[in-house]
């Protein structure tokens, strides 16, 4: 019997869009269009965004003082918001990889236990 959701677009787990978020701006300052395309590449499709989840994050992680924001042109000269990490944002995606290492580890076990 072939699987279903294998080909489904995953909803990611509650927190986890900020961390990833995080992670790819570490790399670089992106535009929000730039951010969903990275993170729908790197997943392999797995995660598509859409711009309302990720406005909502924006804004979140802007209050928590972990991204900062500016309009810039983009390279087809148009004008876009384009976000930055914070060095508290980079200090709060280091805890949170380490935590989520430990998670998976620890799930891991769960699964594997006979």
């Amino acid at each position: 019997m072939p699987d279903k959701d294998k080909d489904k677009p995953g909803d990611l787990v509650q927190g986890t869009l900020d961390m990833l978020i995080l992670k790819t701006l570490a790399l670089e300052p992106m535009h929000g269009y730039g951010i969903a395309v990275r993170l729908e590449q790197m997943s392999k499709g797995v995660f598509r965004l859409n711009a309302g989840s990720l406005f909502v994050a924006f804004q979140r992680l802007q209050r928590a003082g972990l991204i900062t924001s500016e309009w810039k042109a983009t390279e087809n000269s148009r004008r876009a918001k384009y976000y930055a990490v914070t060095a508290q944002g980079r200090k709060k995606l280091n805890s949170e990889t380490r935590e989520w290492a430990r998670q998976v580890a620890a799930i891991a076990r769960i699964l594997e236990a006979s």
